[in-house]
């Protein structure tokens, strides 16, 4: 019997979740032996029922990885962001069994036993998975993409995702050329579809079509595209492909309809208020961290030349209302002498010996942690840009203002995936970054984003 290439996938995902969950429950009965290793008798009352308490944590942990993606194959993850995401889930998955023990003590399997059942299921869990990828090193796990276009637009997938870590979740099999339209992708990664595009699915077991044509009026074929549908097929526009694979928003290719049904835009009270207690939460544990190492950059900066200690200036906020950020100064007192607002350029000779030093360590955007506090600012969001830029980026980039519907923030997105911007076009490509996180953000991302900018610091990338 054939088994197409979807099934073969969710049959592996299924497969890989049930190992998963006998993985966990040996964890937790490996743990009541150790934990009972010297009382035989103990162990074997504690063992009564172990099996159903055993498959209950399976069931919460594998559950709570299930809801942070770690069962699609559509998430592209690094190793960071994978161990990130397994952690969390089991610190989820362990809230979830205090909750359900407080409620049905019977199920309580010890604190002791829960415990070191964790420790040697997150490790378990972890060297399954590295196994999973080697062994599976090929296509069994990435979807089949056939792109439906083969011009400028289906060509940015070229251009954009050239690299084989940009293509981790899927196999690209091919262009298929659209009647009327011209081709700009290489005659070799065009593919002919002379019996439509459901048969040409069919037999090369696509898992998803990209829709990319340059002009959509009246040259997509809809029937073929609905036969692929009603197969199983996915049918996905370019935009939300990028979105998806790249992490970024294309702004020259989305159209305000897009960016209004395609989700997104979270705002709920729950997120705003996880927001807040997250802000205020890592804010706090920041200043206690770091309030010796901004003492003694206060100290520098007032030895090293007169003028204040602190540089108050005008930035955009959420709704586009303007708020005093807070920094150390970094510049002479006279930088911006004439009035004329700058971007900062490598190498810039306003810059102060001490300001060269807190500028590419960071330490010079801590007072911002005051920003935050007052609710003015987010640890996570968009930079805020001062009011001279906003007003010309906005009149030459479209969807800038989409930005500030949330509130800027200390790092963000376009922080980890762009370098220091001084320039339009560096504006208009940290956009795109910007738009996604605006679109998607959420506590996870937040604290996966916070904790990659550890990096960003360390390796001083991105500072001017």
């Amino acid at each position: 019997m054939m088994f197409s290439r979807a099934s073969l996938k969710n049959r592996a995902l299924l497969l890989l979740w049930l190992l998963e969950v006998l993985l966990v429950m040996a964890a937790v009965m490996g743990a009541a032996w150790l934990r009972f290793m010297n009382d035989p008798e103990g162990h074997q009352i504690f063992s009564e029922n172990l099996t159903v308490r055993a498959l209950l944590v399976a069931a919460f942990v594998t559950t709570a990885m299930a809801a942070l993606g770690l069962y699609q194959v559509h998430v592209r993850l690094n190793r960071f962001e994978f161990a990130l995401r397994l952690l969390v889930s089991f610190a989820i998955g362990g809230i979830g069994l205090m909750v359900l023990y407080y409620l049905i003590p019977n199920a309580y399997i010890g604190r002791g036993v829960i415990v070191i059942a964790m420790i040697l299921g997150l490790v378990g869990m972890a060297a399954l998975r590295f196994c999973v990828m080697h062994v599976f090193r090929g296509d069994l796990f990435k979807r089949r993409i056939l792109v439906l276009g083969a011009g400028h637009n289906a060509d940015l997938i070229n251009t954009r995702m050239r690299r084989g870590s940009d293509r981790r979740a899927f196999t690209l099999i091919g262009f298929v050329p659209i009647e009327g339209q011209d081709a700009f992708v290489p005659d070799s990664m065009r593919v002919k579809a002379p019996d439509g595009l459901a048969d040409l699915v069919h037999r090369l077991q696509i898992s998803e079509v990209v829709v990319a044509p340059d002009e959509r009026r009246g040259g997509l074929p809809m029937e073929e595209m609905l036969t692929c549908v009603q197969r199983g097929v996915a049918m996905t526009d370019l935009s939300t492909f990028f979105e998806r694979e790249a992490g970024l928003v294309t702004t020259n290719l989305c159209d305000p309809s897009w960016l209004v049904f395609s989700g997104g835009f979270d705002h709920s009270t729950s997120r705003c208020m996880n927001k807040r207690l997250f802000d205020v939460l890592a804010a706090s544990a920041l200043l206690l961290i770091a309030w010796p190492f901004m003492a003694l950059v206060a100290l520098l900066v007032r030895l090293e030349s007169s003028g204040p200690i602190l540089y108050q200036q005008t930035r955009i906020g959420e709704g586009g209302r303007p708020f005093e950020l807070i920094k150390f100064r970094s510049m002479r007192v006279d930088a911006e002498g004439d009035g004329v607002a700058r971007w900062a350029q490598r190498g810039d000779d306003r810059t102060t010996r001490v300001g060269k030093f807190i500028r590419l360590t960071r330490l010079d955007e801590l007072p911002q942690l005051f920003n935050i506090l007052r609710g003015e600012m987010s640890i996570v969001g968009p930079r805020p840009e001062r009011p001279q830029f906003v007003d010309m980026l906005s009149r030459e980039i479209r969807y800038y203002a989409v930005r500030h519907c949330v509130k800027p923030g200390l790092t963000g997105w376009a922080q980890l995936r762009y370098p220091y911007g001084a320039s339009v076009r560096d504006a208009e490509e940290k956009l795109k970054f910007d738009l996604f996180y605006v679109k998607n953000h959420g506590l996870v991302f937040d604290l996966i984003i916070l904790l990659q900018t550890v990096e960003v610091v360390l390796f001083q990338r991105g500072s001017r």
